[in-house]
């Protein structure tokens, strides 16, 4: 598996990005790529299936110029930026454990995650609802998966040090949340970890095995999709 600590200009391309990663393998044109990235302005990203009117307070963004955009994976929304570091795991698909549904695949990675987080904070880490990490019930990490035939892409987010309040300003309460949020606003249900950016790209590239950089990489695929799908309304307020 390649390292890829790459952020592009723009939080279409970032999108993009993982998308073109994912398909590259899918086509057999690409590998297994292990990607961290961290956007330096703020934006909101939506689940494949999320309602922008339900799920986002629109006038709160535009009156910040925030932009609101959809992601290809499912899950819940979430606002980027600064201090919130994504990964994105894109792997090879195969036949039986743990790939051979959504829900294996989740408690395979979520698990391995949790270890890495209870191993560099000395504390437990527990996997809430189906894809997040908490701490003390406190959520860290959010995560969600797109799967092709052949390969898929799980990937996610761990809060560093991200301005928090955004969230509350910009997110409504969900209109879906795990059991263990138990009606908890964003202040009390979000929280920052106490670790370095440097140390959790590390612990977690130990753990997929992701040693080797990527050198090499055309982006001429994620330019495709950026003019295509993640710059056009059509995509982003489709729902």
């Amino acid at each position: 598996m390649k390292l890829l600590d790459l952020t592009l200009p723009t939080p279409a391309a970032n999108l993009a990005l993982d998308e073109a990663l994912l398909d590259a393998l899918e086509t057999g044109q690409g590998g297994e790529v292990l990607r961290f990235w961290e956007s330096p302005e703020p934006f909101v990203v939506v689940g494949y299936a999320n309602s922008l009117a339900t799920e986002v307070n629109l006038a709160a963004c535009a009156a910040k110029n925030i932009p609101v955009l959809r992601r290809c994976s499912g899950g819940g929304t979430v606002v980027q930026g600064p201090g919130c570091l994504n990964y994105s795991l894109i792997v090879r698909v195969t036949d039986g454990p743990p790939f051979d549904s959504v829900p294996a695949t989740n408690r395979f990675v979520m698990d391995r995650h949790r270890g890495v987080f209870a191993n560099l904070l000395c504390a437990r880490v527990e996997v809430q609802g189906h894809t997040d990490l908490a701490r003390e019930g406190v959520k860290f990490s959010g995560n969600a998966q797109r799967r092709k035939k052949h390969a898929l892409l799980f990937h996610g987010t761990f809060l560093l040090g991200f301005d928090l309040a955004l969230v509350s300003e910009l997110l409504p309460m969900p209109s879906q949340q795990p059991d263990y949020r138990r009606d908890r606003t964003h202040a009390d249900f979000v929280g920052n970890l106490p670790l370095a950016r440097a140390d959790v790209i590390a612990a977690v590239s130990a753990a997929w095995g992701a040693e080797e950089l990527l050198k090499i990489l055309d982006l001429t695929a994620t330019q495709e999709l950026v003019a295509t799908r993640y710059s056009r309304a059509e995509w982003n307020a489709k729902r």
